[in-house]
């Protein structure tokens, strides 16, 4: 019987396993679920009829089969790695118009890019902002991620792309001088609020079952990526888009003292230009990769 090839996904995800001893942080490392790369590396282990790792409590570890079989195919798999960049860095370079509302374009596309990059370096991501609608911005892009199903050209098929919440974030030195412990101490905050968004705070309150009482004070910003870096600096507090703020909640910048009390929001759609670029395609993969990435981190975000 003649051998069967490993099949080289399964390979990438066995090597990545390896190197950080974690299905969990290969599977971030990939952009891909923790059952993916389980199910890659129990295929894996079926083709080569051995096994690879110690399944344990919260760990594994290298068998000696295992051990063997990383020292020849990490390396093998690090030289496709540098060959694909050579190439890819002969070719001529690509481009791809990704049109986004400003606040998407800072707080969630920017901060995601270099994996992107990193991936794809024969692609450029053009990021175009626009507060218009994709019908009303037809031709001025490849890609484009809007909240809602209102307002796309009925010649784009849309997809569904990231859900989302709205929670009260601030900076932590300002809760700890001020704490927001119950809904009674929203009174004691200053309350910040983006011009196109001005209706949030009643919305949210009205949704939680928070107390009408006036607030510290009131401060309007043009847009939300403006509001968010005021709460950063600790200006007051703000209702915030989860999907928005995951990177400064990660780092600590922002904290979400009620994390409980969340708001559903419309989720996000993007949609391909019927006359957009091939390259347009990988963008569109990245993002089904992302959305699972970011579902996994989602209830992750912490409170102080």
């Amino acid at each position: 019987m003649p051998l069967r090839e490993p099949p080289l996904n399964a390979v990438r995800a066995f090597v990545a396993a390896a190197r950080h001893q974690s299905f969990t942080r290969a599977a971030i490392e990939l952009h891909v679920t923790h059952s993916a790369v389980s199910r890659q590396i129990k295929s894996l282990e079926e083709c080569l009829g051995v096994a690879l790792f110690e399944r344990r409590i919260r760990q594994v570890a290298l068998t000696a089969e295992g051990q063997q079989f990383f020292a020849e195919a990490g390396p093998a798999i690090a030289q496709i790695h540098a060959a694909a960049r050579a190439l890819q860095a002969q070719g001529p370079v690509r481009a791809v118009r990704i049109n986004v509302r400003p606040s998407f374009a800072v707080r969630w596309l920017i901060p995601r890019l270099p994996l992107f990059v990193e991936r794809y370096p024969e692609i450029e991501p053009q990021v175009v902002t626009s507060t218009v609608m994709p019908e009303q911005a037809a031709g001025s892009f490849d890609i484009a991620v809007r909240r809602g199903l209102e307002g796309w050209p009925p010649s784009i098929e849309v997809r569904p792309f990231l859900e989302d919440e709205v929670l009260v974030v601030g900076a932590p030195a300002l809760f700890k001088a001020h704490p927001l412990s119950d809904l009674r101490a929203l009174a004691s905050h200053v309350q910040l609020s983006a011009r196109t968004r001005k209706e949030d705070w009643d919305a949210w309150k009205k949704h939680v079952g928070a107390p009408r009482a006036k607030p510290a004070g009131r401060l309007q910003f043009d847009h939300l990526h403006f509001v968010l870096q005021a709460a950063v600096d600790g200006l007051g507090i703000a209702l915030a888009p989860t999907s928005l703020v995951a990177h400064d909640l990660a780092s600590g910048r922002l904290q979400s003292p009620l994390p409980a009390l969340r708001m559903p929001l419309n989720r996000y759609y993007y949609g391909l230009s019927p006359d957009a670029a091939p390259e347009a395609a990988y963008v569109a993969q990245w993002f089904e990769e992302m959305m699972a990435s970011d579902s996994q981190g989602a209830m992750a975000l912490a409170g102080p």
